[in-house]
């Protein structure tokens, strides 16, 4: 959730890890066969020219992915997301997980980049309708299981784990709040917004009623017609004076 440059990778992939696939690495286990979870037939080699040391498979990846994942749909705290407990649950052997990340926090970067959404399309007909679509794309996150449980999760390991938020802002805070304050620009430079208005500190004020339901609230629900409520509510004070 846009509390939203991923780098090279991003939103919906799955990077590469920090220790070269052909090498032991010098954190983890030793080198074993990739194999696809629940089979023992070796290597399976990712397409697109040869690889160097043992092939890498994508299918591998996505399954150790899919199972933390998993663990954390399932209500494991991220504190105790262990790489043993990961590599079970997707069926691949810990050496075969150390291969391409260095420990817990660099995979989970990963994860969070294959669970975000796309950035929603917005309309451009006026600054309420994109922001109504910002607000609802917010909305559905919110409701979405596996992106409240990351978000939760991410929240709960802020202070502990600050690779992890950094890792949260830019892939996830970043991109959408730019987005965002694109948005109120094109409103303020259309005469929609008054032309005295922070544009940073607006925006925070938009999206914080969902993340403080999100978050903090989350007995008082985000039901339908929420972005619509929230942005004209907004919206009628904002406005430039007749």
């Amino acid at each position: 959730m846009s509390l939203a440059d991923p780098g090279t990778t991003g939103p919906g992939t799955i990077g590469p890890g920090t220790i070269d696939p052909g090498t032991t690495g010098t954190t983890g286990p030793g080198p074993g066969p990739d194999t696809c979870p629940g089979t023992g037939t070796g290597p399976v080699p990712r397409p697109g020219g040869p690889a160097r040391g043992r092939p890498r498979s994508e299918a591998v990846e996505r399954a150790i992915i899919e199972g933390a994942m998993k663990l954390l749909e399932d209500g494991v705290p991220l504190a105790e997301l262990s790489i043993e407990r990961i590599a079970r649950t997707a069926g691949v052997g810990k050496a075969t997980i150390y291969r391409r990340w260095s420990g817990k926090e660099e995979l989970f970067v990963d994860v969070l980049r294959a669970a975000e959404p796309v950035d929603p399309e917005l309309p451009g007909t006026s600054l309420r309708d994109d922001l109504v679509a910002l607000l609802e794309s917010l909305r559905r996150r919110g409701l979405a299981r596996r992106a409240s449980v990351i978000l939760h999760n991410v929240h709960a390991q802020m202070k502990s784990s600050p690779k992890i938020w950094a890792a949260y802002r830019d892939t996830v805070v970043l991109p959408r709040r730019r987005l965002g304050l694109e948005v109120l620009r094109r409103g303020r430079e259309n005469g929609e917004l008054r032309a005295d208005v922070d544009l940073e500190l607006l925006h925070d004020i938009v999206v914080g009623p969902l993340l403080v339901r999100t978050l903090l609230r989350p007995d008082a629900g985000l039901p339908d017609g929420l972005a619509e409520q929230v942005v004209d509510t907004l919206l009628q004070g904002l406005r430039p004076a007749p």
